[in-house]
């Protein structure tokens, strides 16, 4: 998409990525707090929406109030929790293997899932950022879903990013997983899927072309919000580097040094 201001107007609704755009491990990046409230005061809707299953919305919301940044657990859209929905719409009652780690385990838990290493047993294999992940886990995986269990992912992320570097992240335990059983993940609903994309648009409240996708991604953020018509901003204080641009296909309307950038100069209005 052509860029054709350097800041973009005001708009109805913000999806604002956490990691890489509102902070960097546990440090609020500059002038994050203030933009949010300054969104806020106008009256604009905001949504957090992250990747990364470590932590239920509530723990996410916990966070971001503790940084300065009062948030309310619905404000907050994390793949797991987009997963649940998506396996109660789509597979209620399944038994499950889940190659993840304990907050999002316990979340299906708390959902009604049944949670099981028994391949004979398991319907739906579902994968996830997992520091867990060993031989073992996928073997069972493996064993699953030759008996015909179906396969479904909460992210396409190949790493997490976190102070000082990065982790491998569910892209790598869905590759294993492929690579063995020769069977590809049927679904990933996490960023940059419309799945997900439905998700923070159904909570603002506001049509796509009012809404304006923020982070720090061009193969998840951005592409989230291009697939599903938002407008969309790339912040250069995670991932991303404007070198980076010069090789992807996927393009930002916006290219902000950070999240400052999102509000007008002078603060006035736009779409």
């Amino acid at each position: 998409m052509r860029r054709t201001a350097a800041r973009p107007g005001l708009f109805g609704g913000y999806v604002l990525d956490l990691d890489g755009t509102v902070y960097l491990g546990a440090r609020l990046l500059p002038g994050a707090a203030e933009t949010i409230q300054a969104l806020r005061d106008a009256g604009r809707r905001v949504v957090f929406v992250s990747n990364n299953p470590l932590e239920t919305r509530a723990g996410y919301a916990a966070r971001l109030t503790r940084l300065g940044v009062p948030t309310a657990d619905d404000d907050v859209i994390n793949s797991s929790g987009v997963m649940v929905r998506y396996l109660g719409e789509r597979f209620p009652g399944r038994r499950l293997f889940v190659l993840g780690e304990q907050p999002f385990r316990e979340e299906l838990r708390a959902a009604g899932f049944v949670l099981t290493e028994d391949p004979s047993e398991v319907e739906v294999v579902v994968a996830a950022f997992d520091r867990g992940f060993d031989y073992r886990k996928l073997t069972i995986a493996f064993e699953a879903i030759r008996r015909g269990a179906r396969f479904v992912a909460t992210n396409p992320d190949r790493y997490c990013p976190v102070q000082g570097g990065g982790l491998p992240d569910c892209a790598a335990v869905t590759a294993a997983i492929e690579a063995c059983t020769g069977v590809r993940v049927e679904a990933v609903v996490g960023k940059p899927s419309p799945v997900m994309a439905r998700a923070a648009l159904a909570r603002l409240g506001v049509p796509a072309g009012r809404a304006i996708v923020v982070g720090d991604r061009l193969e998840t953020d951005i592409a989230m919000g291009v697939g599903a018509g938002m407008h969309t901003a790339l912040v250069l204080t995670g991932a991303t580097r404007r070198a980076d641009l010069e090789r992807s296909d996927v393009q930002p309307e916006f290219v902000l040094d950070d999240i400052r950038g999102l509000l007008p100069a002078g603060g006035r209005g736009g779409t």
